[in-house]
Order: structure tokens, then C-alpha cells, then sequence
């Protein structure tokens, strides 16, 4: 059974990507968890201190929380009544990225599936504070949906990768499962500075060869480019359904995320894009 949480913030955003990703695992028993992060609206500072004069009103907004996640997940069950899936809800007084650290540790979660924020004044769409510190912290993959995005299944998934890192099956599960449910074409898209790989380099794209041997895939070239160049170049030639890299510390996706570029990271992303951890 996959265990997948689901922050919310009641907006139509975060519902979004809960309708995604009920979906996107229709077939499969899923243990989701709905998490909402409360805080007092007034004097945040003081109640977290415990000022006598905010006394109460944390119960308050507690309670409305649960409340809405009462109601978010009669919502849920009443538009996919799904025999397969099970819900439980929390409501916590936290920040949301340690709180999110505490459930992935405490729970064994799977996958966290978070809606994006869009860019004002600018057709790219840009990630949110929280869902970034998210990508950047999870132990577990992290799928992030654009918003009114329209549910596709995946069939053709891009994979960008410089084959700096040894590939191995288990950080890659989700990735394989993914395409194993949707009888998925994944196409790794190579992108680097150099016209040649390494030796260190063909290593690893035979491993990674070796770990897709069962899953349709395809490897493509792209040198002499900028990563989210050629993301875009790729996707305007091929319809993908589904953006997935993994987090690096040490090679592009350090650049993607770290660097000024995520102010205006757009990638033009109109796909889930999904960021598996670095590898241990």
C-alpha cells in the first residue's frame, strides 16, 4: 500500500493536485494522509510565546482546521468514491516543511503531492516558498501540480539527467511505479556542456539502462544547452505528461533550485514535475 501526503491549505490549488493524484493512483490502495498547518492570524509571534492575551484562539483556529479537513475529505470521498483508497486527516500547529519532515519519518510516506504557485504577471509559473523548501528537505519523492492543470495520464514521461550520479532501483521506485501503472514511455533526456560522456558518465547511463530494462524508454542528447533550454526545446517537440529529475546535490539540479534561476524558473511548467531525492 503506497502512504502519500497531502498538505492542503483549502485552496482550489491545493484541491488541484489532491484530484490529480486521485487519479493518477485510482488503481492502486493508497493510505493518504490530508495535513493542514494552522497558525493564529493576529500576534503570531506572541501566541507562539505564549501571551495571555492569545490564550484560546490557537483552539479556535485548531478547531476550525479540523473542521475544513472534516469537510475536504466528505468532498473527497463524495467525488471518488474509491473502495481502494482510505483518508485520515491532522491539523498541526507547525511549520509546514518540519511538519512534513515528522510525518515522512513517523508515517514512512511514500510520495508528497503539493499544488504550485502561479507567477503574477507572467505566464511561467513559479514554485512556492513552501514547496520549494519542501523539494529541497523531503526523503521521499515529491510530485508538485500546476495549477487548473487538467488531469493526462502520464504515458510519456521526460527524465533529464547529466549521468553524474550512480543510478540505483530503489531511489527510482516511484518513477518505475508510475510507469509500470500507466504502460509509460520514459524519455531520458541527456543534458550537458560536453559533446562526450566520461567514462564515469557511460557507467552510469548503462546502469540506468539496466535499471529501465522493463520499462519502455528511450535515451536522447542534448548538449551544449542550458538545462531548462532544453527542457523546453524537448517538450515543444514531444508532448510529455510528466517532468521527473532527481535532486543532485552536485550537478545541475543544485543550479535549478540554489541559484537565482528559480525566480524565474518557469521551465514553462504546464506538467506535474515530480523531484526524487539525491542519493545517499
Amino acid at each position: 500500500m503506497l502512504r502519500i501526503l497531502l498538505p492542503t491549505d483549502f485552496s482550489d490549488n491545493s484541491y488541484g493536485a489532491i484530484q490529480y493524484t486521485l487519479q493518477l493512483f485510482k488503481n492502486v490502495a493508497c493510505e493518504f494522509s490530508l495535513l493542514h498547518i494552522y497558525m493564529p492570524p493576529v500576534y503570531q509571534a506572541q501566541y507562539l510565546a505564549g501571551s495571555p492575551g492569545q490564550l484560546g484562539l490557537g483552539d479556535v483556529v485548531k478547531e476550525t482546521a479540523n473542521t475544513n479537513l472534516k469537510k475536504l475529505k466528505q468532498r473527497i470521498v463524495n467525488e471518488f468514491d474509491n473502495e481502494k483508497h482510505s483518508f485520515e486527516t491532522s491539523a498541526y500547529l507547525n511549520t509546514l516543511p518540519n511538519q512534513v519532515d515528522e510525518m515522512v519519518e513517523a508515517k514512512n510516506i511514500d510520495l508528497i503531492v503539493m499544488g504550485t504557485q502561479g507567477a503574477t504577471g507572467a505566464e511561467e509559473i513559479l514554485f512556492g516558498t513552501h514547496t520549494v523548501h519542501i523539494i529541497n528537505r523531503a526523503k521521499c519523492p515529491v510530485l508538485a501540480i500546476p495549477p487548473n492543470f487538467e488531469y493526462e495520464t502520464p504515458k510519456e514521461i521526460l527524465f533529464p539527467t547529466d549521468y553524474e550520479i550512480e543510478f540505483k532501483p530503489e531511489p527510482l521506485k516511484m518513477l518505475l511505479e508510475l510507469a509500470k501503472q500507466h504502460i509509460s514511455s520514459i524519455e531520458v533526456l541527456h543534458v550537458a556542456n560536453e559533446d562526450n560522456l566520461s567514462k564515469k558518465q557511460e557507467e552510469n547511463k548503462e546502469k540506468l539502462n539496466i535499471i529501465l530494462e522493463h520499462t519502455a524508454h528511450l535515451f536522447h542528447e542534448q548538449p551544449h544547452q542550458e538545462v531548462i533550454h532544453a527542457i523546453n526545446k524537448f517538450q515543444l517537440k514531444h508532448k510529455m505528461n510528466l517532468l521527473v529529475m532527481i535532486q543532485n546535490k552536485h550537478t545541475f539540479f543544485q543550479r535549478l533550485f540554489i541559484e537565482p534561476v528559480i525566480k524565474k524558473i518557469g521551465l514553462h511548467i504546464t506538467i506535474p514535475f515530480m523531484v526524487i531525492p539525491h542519493f545517499k
